[in-house]
Order: structure tokens, then C-alpha cells, then sequence
């Protein structure tokens, strides 16, 4: 038998067998040589980028206006002169520039509306286009310029056109319905002053539109605000608005998604019979008595039978009978 050679032996020690290293991509193969615009990429990789620096600006910016109080507003020292570029800087593409003329816009309103009044309209359709932008120190100062107008031109459908309330109108309530809630408030606080400043009947006519809007916190805005309206209505003025028309918008809000809308329909619920029981309290003065009062009573509840369906004819009852009960 033929003997094995012994170059076939296995060896006394086996070398260990070589770890399988991980695939690499060809991308991350690659390793760079260093050079000197390498060392400069890896400085500009510790250095704050472009983008952060502009942010820090920005927000540097924002902090540095100062949002300033109605009362604290001092007078124009050169009114005339202000009143000419007025419209001119509050559409400069520098915002901070903006803000300051949105306060020279306050500062006119309050302490010098006679000359501001020519310019009213553009002036309203100026602060429109700043509640656009995107800066909240902006939208928030465009906004309590808005309120400072309110304050200072009560009637303001008689100074502007029916386009520029609108845009007006529509920015305020969508500016209340927003997430930011600075800026919200702000714009709450803007429509309360336009409900108490302003006449109710054509406030009520403009705002009766949106209790129909697809945004619901916008509906609710709206209710707020014709609620406001109707706070401050006497009997012929919801007559002449017409009380079938207002008690059908209460009706509907009455089963709206959010509390503020339902809540806002109660109050218009309430100031409506607040100026029934009124008129009827003048009646029984009168030489017809208690059967006046009761006249007045049959009309309320001919009134809810004849202008709502049954089930909400029994809400606004409800409301009612909660009301005085209280």
C-alpha cells in the first residue's frame, strides 16, 4: 500500500480563518484626499448654516418690535406729512419697516382721524394685505391696527367701499380661527371692538353670510359676533333686519359642532325675547294692561311656530323658559 506524502498532512495549527468585513457602498468607499478645500468644507460643517443664521435674524427681528398699547400711542408730530407716504410704507417689502408704519397708521386713527379719513379705504386695503404676511409680529400689528380704526370710525361701511370690508371682514375672522393663539386672540379682540363700535344692523347683514362658511371655527367667529349685534338691537332694528331671518340663523346654530357657535345662538336666542318682554313691558303701561303682555307672549310663540320647524321651535322655547328661570 502506497504511503501518503507528507506534503498532504494537515498542519499542526490551523491559521484562523480571516472575519468577513461589511459591504461597503461605492459611494462610501471613496474617502476623500485632504487638501485644503476639504478642511474648508469640514470648518463650513461647524459653522452655523445660512439658513439657522437668517432664522436667528428673523426671530431677533420679531422680538425687537414692540407691540404697543392703544393708550400708550403718542400723537404724529408732522400728521400731513405722515398722512402722504402712509399708504407708500405700509407696503414695503421690509417688514419691519411695515409694523412701524402700521403704528404710524394707529397713531392717525386715534389722535388724528380727520386727516386719515381720505385715505381710509386705501389705508384698510393696505392693512389687508399686511394680515397676509407670514411674520406674526406683522399680522399681529396689522390686526390691532384694525382695532384702533374700529374705535376711531365707527361707521366705517360709510367711509370704505363694501370691497374693501369684506376682504377686511374675512381676514379678521379667519385670523380668529387660527391655531396661533397670540394672533387669535388679537383678532377676537378686534371683532369685538368692530360689533361694539359699529352700527349692528348692516354688521349683522355682512356677517350673516359666514354662519354658512365650511370652517367651522369660522361659523363659530361669525355667531360670536351677530350675537354681539343683537345684543345691541332694539325691537325695530331686529324687525327691520327681520326676526324670522334671525331666529332661523339662531335655530341652526343651535345644533352647530363647536360649544362657541351653540353658545353664541343662545344669546341671540336671549336678546331676541329680551326685546319682545321690552316692547311688551312698554305696552302694559299703556292703557291695555295685562292683555297687551299677553298679545306680546302669543306673538313670541307664533313667531318661533311660524318661522322654525317644530323641533326647533322647542329649542329656542327651551332656551327661553332656561332663561328665565335663572
Amino acid at each position: 500500500m502506497a504511503l501518503r506524502a507528507l506534503d498532504n498532512t494537515l498542519p499542526v495549527a490551523t491559521a484562523e480563518r480571516p472575519k468577513k468585513l461589511p459591504k461597503l457602498s461605492a459611494t462610501a468607499a471613496v474617502v476623500p484626499a485632504a487638501s485644503p478645500e476639504g478642511k474648508r468644507k469640514k470648518n463650513d460643517e461647524n459653522s452655523a448654516p445660512k439658513a439657522t443664521a437668517a432664522a436667528a435674524a428673523a426671530a431677533a427681528g420679531e422680538q425687537a418690535v414692540e407691540y404697543v398699547r392703544s393708550e400708550d400711542l403718542q400723537p404724529v408730530p408732522h400728521p400731513k406729512a405722515k398722512v402722504a407716504g402712509l399708504v407708500a410704507e405700509l407696503d414695503s417689502k421690509d417688514w419691519i419697516r411695515a409694523c412701524e408704519a402700521l403704528n404710524d397708521a394707529r397713531r392717525l386713527a386715534i389722535h388724528h382721524s380727520s386727516l386719515l379719513n381720505p385715505i381710509l379705504e386705501k389705508v384698510m386695503l393696505a392693512i389687508v394685505k399686511t394680515m397676509k404676511s407670514p411674520r406674526s409680529a406683522v399680522c399681529k400689528t396689522s390686526i390691532m391696527a384694525c382695532t384702533d380704526v374700529f374705535n376711531s370710525f365707527g361707521n366705517l361701511l360709510s367711509s370704505t367701499s363694501d370691497d374693501a370690508f369684506d376682504k377686511l371682514l374675512l381676514q379678521l375672522l379667519l385670523k380668529a380661527s387660527q391655531d396661533k393663539r397670540f394672533v387669535a386672540e388679537e383678532a377676537e379682540k378686534a371683532m369685538r371692538a368692530m360689533a361694539a363700535s359699529m352700527p349692528p344692523l348692516p354688521l349683522l347683514k355682512k356677517l350673516k353670510p359666514y354662519v354658512h362658511h365650511a370652517n367651522l371655527r369660522v361659523r363659530a367667529k361669525a355667531a360670536v359676533a351677530m350675537s354681539q349685534c343683537a345684543s345691541r338691537m332694539d325691537i325695530a332694528t331686529m324687525k327691520e333686519f327681520g326676526m324670522s331671518a334671525m331666529l332661523q340663523v339662531a335655530a341652526e346654530l343651535l345644533s352647530d359642532r363647536l360649544p362657541e357657535a351653540r353658545e353664541a345662538a343662545r344669546g341671540m336666542v336671549n336678546s331676541m325675547h329680551a326685546a319682545f318682554s321690552k316692547e311688551a313691558a312698554a305696552a302694559r303701561e299703556g292703557e291695555e294692561g295685562g292683555e297687551a303682555a299677553a298679545m306680546a307672549a302669543a306673538s313670541w310663540e307664533s313667531l318661533c311656530a311660524l318661522s322654525l320647524p317644530p323641533i326647533s321651535a322647542q329649542s329656542v322655547a327651551k332656551i327661553v323658559s332656561q332663561s328665565q328661570s335663572q
